[in-house]
Parts: structure tokens; C-alpha cells; sequence
């Protein structure tokens, strides 16, 4: 029995599969944990020790991929989303979407990260970018850190609620270093994953000197969830993509996590709108749920659906519904070099749009929940009606 985190960043597993794995509390682990508890294995993985559980869980079939594809094609257009930003992918998937695409079978459009291996990296930098009406594969994954939940997440000073823990790199900086170094070297973005306050800083100092001389690369901090004040400038060059629902699901416990002074530099979208003049919004499901009427919610209320807390949190840093929008549309798609082909409705773009029972922009913000999509249109063709 395998049961893993819903962010993806732990799991629990049973003796059996520790044995299967090879795992005995001797093994190694770098890049996170195998916790222990009185010398001996608790069953929890956090972070690169996952791989060695992971290892032993067969790899799904084409056609049962071919089927989950299908299935969330059909939920993400059912919630009106005509784009998705696929953060992580290899290879072998990169290709099953682009020959399911080319035959009609998925009309969903993808830009494509490829995990940021050696493999991948070998491969896609030999080859270049691929671009089709529905695929888009310009950019590597690379995970920083873990989560904030799970401790994790790269801290400066040690976790409030968990003292001498400063969680960890997933990769060793000269990893990032030598990565990033190849990347800028390619026409190819960088995203990577940084939650915690020293990971958001080791990253942005190593873009900023593998990006020296270098314009318009438009490449990503992947949550850029707790930042030290000290390092919010970073960001003038450097696209802030977050997902705000992560603020309303994590505000019950993220002060536990790194107190009442870092917490409030923590979620921080104004400020770091602020600070590149864009941001880039997303769902970052299945972490979170797949309706983006919950992440403009989100953004713009700062409150979870139950209206709670009751005055928002950290309203200091919600976004206005323009910059909500914005950064939902036209942001997201300046962010993956697609301005000029979506993201608002103008002659000579794609037809991608949806249609809703009700104003987002001008109801009741508590009502934007409940907002329902009557029509999706992709490419200017039907592809969910109510």
C-alpha cells in the first residue's frame, strides 16, 4: 500500500512496499527524508526518497493514460478552461498528447514542461522547441524545494513549529547551476518550483546570472509561495506564477509553519504583480480543485468558501478582478510566448473562449463560486455545452 500527499511531495507507505523498495533504515536519503522514529522506518517519503517507492508502482498503460487524458479533457472544458500548463511531463507522455492531438482525439491545448532530467534535457535541447495549434513544448520543470505542508520547503531560519528543520533542495545548487546554465544556453524557458524563502532565493540568483545578457526569456518561479522581503526585487525579470487558491487552502496552518513575521510576506500576489508588472495565475490541480471560478475567487477574496476569515487573508495582497482576469488570460499566455495567439479575443487569435451564466466581473465576489460555464469553444469549434 502506497498513499501519497495530495500536493505529491509525500507519501506513506507499508512494509510491504518498503521491503519490495529495498529499504531498510540504512538507505540513504538525500534531497528530503525517510523519517524515522525511534531507529525504526515510520513509512513516510518526503520529497526525492518518493523515487525509491515510486520505483516499484507499475507505469500506467498508454491506453489508460489514453483514458485518463480523455477524462480530464472532458472536466477541464466542462469548467471552461481551454489551455492547460502540464508542469512535469516525459517524454514518452509529450508524445502520446501530440499524436492524440494530431488524430482529433484531444482537442485540449498544452503547454508542455518537460521534467527537467538528463534525458529530457538531452533530447529537447537537441531538438528545439515543438509548436503546434495545440501543443506547446518550450519549457523544462525543475523542483526547487518541497511543500510548506509537509516541511519541505527550503527555509532560511528553521521552521516555526519544528525547531533545527529548515526542510531542503531537492537538488544540490550546483545541479540548478549547470541546469539553468544549459537552458539559458537554448531557446527553452526555465520553471521552477520554489516554495520556501531560501529556495525563492538560491533560484532567482541563479537565474539572474544564467540569464545575464540575455532578454525576453520569461522564465517562471513556479509558486513563489514565502519570500524574504529582502528578495521580492528578484522578480523584476522573472514571471511570478502562482495559484492563489494555495493561500485560502493553506492560511489555517501556513503561520504555524514560519510565524506571524514571515507569514505576512508569504502568498504575496500584489507584491509580486508589483514587481514584474505581471502575473500568472493557475489552478495547480489535482493539489487543488480543477474550477478556475475558485482560483479568481480566491485571488480577488482571499477567503475560503465559507467566507472565512471574514475580513480575508492578507487582503494587502489580493488582486483586483482586472488583475485577476488578466492574469487567468492574456498574463498566462504572455507567460508561455502565446500573447499573440490567445489569451483575449482579438482578430487573428484563436477562437478560445467560454460563456458563463452570470458577470464575474460585476456580481457579488461570493458569488463567483457558483458561477456555471454554458459554452467552451476551442478554435472557434463547440467543445462543451451545458
Amino acid at each position: 500500500m502506497v498513499i501519497r500527499r495530495v500536493d505529491g511531495h509525500a507519501l506513506l507507505a507499508n512494509q510491504t512496499a518498503i521491503n519490495m523498495a529495498g529499504i531498510t533504515t540504512n538507505t540513504p536519503a538525500s534531497g528530503g527524508e525517510i523519517l524515522q522514529q525511534e531507529g525504526e522506518l515510520t513509512g513516510v517519503f518526503i520529497d526525492k526518497p518518493m523515487e525509491l517507492i515510486m520505483s516499484i508502482i507499475p507505469t500506467p498503460t498508454k491506453t489508460e493514460t489514453t483514458k485518463a487524458l480523455k477524462t480530464a479533457e472532458n472536466i477541464c472544458f466542462s469548467l471552461g478552461l481551454t489551455t492547460v500548463n502540464e508542469a512535469g511531463l516525459e517524454k514518452h507522455e509529450i508524445e502520446l498528447i501530440d499524436s492524440l492531438q494530431k488524430n482529433n482525439q484531444l482537442k485540449m491545448k498544452v503547454y508542455a514542461m518537460a521534467s527537467a532530467n538528463k534525458e529530457n534535457l538531452d533530447y529537447y535541447l537537441n531538438k528545439g522547441i515543438v509548436k503546434t495549434n495545440r501543443l506547446n513544448v518550450r519549457s523544462f520543470k525543475y523542483y526547487g524545494d518541497g511543500s510548506l505542508g509537509s516541511r519541505g520547503a527550503a527555509m532560511k531560519q528553521a521552521y516555526s513549529d519544528k525547531e533545527h528543520h529548515h526542510g531542503s533542495l531537492i537538488y544540490s545548487v550546483n545541479n540548478l547551476k549547470e541546469t539553468a546554465k544549459r537552458i539559458a544556453n537554448s531557446d527553452f524557458q526555465m520553471n521552477t518550483h520554489a516554495i520556501g524563502d531560501s529556495t525563492n532565493y538560491i533560484v532567482l540568483k541563479t537565474y539572474k546570472e544564467a540569464l545575464e545578457g540575455k532578454k525576453d526569456r520569461r522564465w517562471k518561479i513556479e509558486h513563489a509561495q514565502i519570500i524574504d522581503p529582502k528578495d521580492f526585487h528578484y522578480f523584476e525579470n522573472i514571471i511570478p506564477s502562482v495559484q492563489p487558491t494555495h493561500a485560502t487552502s493553506d492560511m489555517y496552518w501556513a503561520k504555524d509553519r514560519v510565524g506571524k513575521d514571515r507569514i505576512k510576506t508569504g502568498y504575496a500576489y500584489k507584491a509580486l504583480l508589483n514587481q514584474y508588472g505581471k502575473i500568472a495565475l493557475g489552478t495547480d490541480f489535482p493539489v487543488e480543485k480543477v474550477n478556475p471560478m475558485l482560483t479568481f475567487y480566491a485571488a480577488v477574496a482571499r477567503k475560503d468558501l465559507n467566507n472565512f476569515p471574514e475580513n480575508g487573508f492578507q487582503t494587502e495582497n489580493a488582486l483586483t478582478r482586472e488583475e485577476t482576469l488578466k492574469g487567468m488570460t492574456i498574463w498566462a499566455a504572455y507567460s508561455n510566448f502565446e500573447e499573440k495567439e490567445k489569451g483575449s479575443i482579438e482578430v487573428g487569435k484563436f477562437a478560445d473562449f467560454i460563456i458563463l451564466d452570470q458577470d464575474i466581473m460585476t456580481i457579488d465576489i461570493n458569488e463567483v463560486p457558483n458561477t456555471q460555464v454554458i459554452k467552451t469553444f476551442s478554435n472557434g469549434a463547440l467543445v462543451y455545452q451545458k
